[in-house]
């Protein structure tokens, strides 16, 4: 499900921003990238977010910055004498033998002059306990989002449920016909045909091929599996701790049980119905491939 969630917070001169984004997949697709000296912090962020959440790509972003002090940075004089010992000959060669005065400022930007003290970055650990509200924020903001999209969701899927559900009560109503018109419309052809030929036919094999047919084509258990499978998804939606996976599986069943009832009803008005569940059940296959 796609979401976005946000949080920030000052303290003790440290300051994180985290933001959490996350779109559709049926598996979770987990990314946290941290600011640079800040790696300690990403197995932290990942166990955190994997626990709350189970599907989809999510993006993690985490910010830390720390106000920096003066002892945080350090002067390497070793290097910094190297730089005079090469510079000074030159100055000297192009200043026509007189050496003049060389700015200090000039040299610290060199690289290896000023080391910045990276003991925040070995301890970015210590800060979780900063860093962990912020992230439970951001992730409580971004279920509120993804909450919002699954009631429309769940509202969706209600109305398939229901539109798949009367296409089967009206399968159900039909299906004791379909015999009835199968044994007509056999009769009326053996009439004919026997007429043509002028011979006859025993009742009792005009009611054993009636009844190879009903056998061929009875459908009432299919469509006690179907509705079953119909209540089931209604009730797991309405479970607490509701899962995608369950709700995936009802509906492979609910797909294979209609399609078993076409291939079985052998008749042009339980197939439109058919058709109807199958493309009910499809977008409901489609939705819940997201759902957690």
């Amino acid at each position: 499900m796609t979401g976005f969630g946000e949080s920030r917070c000052r303290r003790d001169g440290l300051s994180a921003a985290i933001e959490i984004r996350a779109i559709n997949n049926r598996y979770l697709k987990l990314s946290v990238r941290t600011s640079e000296g800040c790696s300690a912090l990403e197995p932290l962020v990942e166990s955190a977010v994997r626990k709350a959440v189970h599907r989809g790509t999510i993006q993690v972003n985490v910010r830390v910055d720390r106000r920096r002090a003066p002892e945080d940075y350090r002067i390497n004089l070793d290097v910094l004498e190297q730089y005079l010992e090469q510079i000074r000959p030159l100055m000297k060669k192009w200043r026509g033998g007189g050496e003049s005065g060389l700015p200090l400022e000039a040299l610290l930007p060199l690289p290896g002059v000023v080391n910045e003290n990276l003991d925040a970055a070995a301890d970015a650990a210590a800060d979780w306990s900063l860093i962990e509200p912020v992230l439970r924020d951001a992730m409580e903001k971004l279920d509120r989002m993804k909450l919002d999209e699954g009631k429309a969701m769940a509202a969706d899927l209600e109305a398939n449920c229901r539109a798949a559900a009367e296409c089967l009560q009206r399968i159900e109503r039909r299906a004791p016909s379909v015999v009835e018109d199968y044994k007509n419309r056999l009769h009326e052809r053996l009439q004919r045909a026997l007429a043509e030929y002028q011979v006859s036919i025993e009742p009792a094999d005009l009611i054993k091929e009636v009844s190879l047919f009903a056998d061929r084509g009875d459908i009432s258990e299919e469509i006690v599996r179907l509705r079953s499978h119909l209540q089931q998804f209604s009730s797991t939606m309405k479970e607490h701790d509701c899962s995608g996976r369950k709700l995936d599986f009802l509906t492979q069943e609910m797909f294979r049980e209609a399609n078993t009832i076409g291939s079985k009803a052998n008749d042009v008005e339980i197939t439109r119905e058919v058709i109807e569940i199958k493309t009910a059940v499809e977008r409901i296959r489609e939705m819940i491939q997201n759902i957690e």
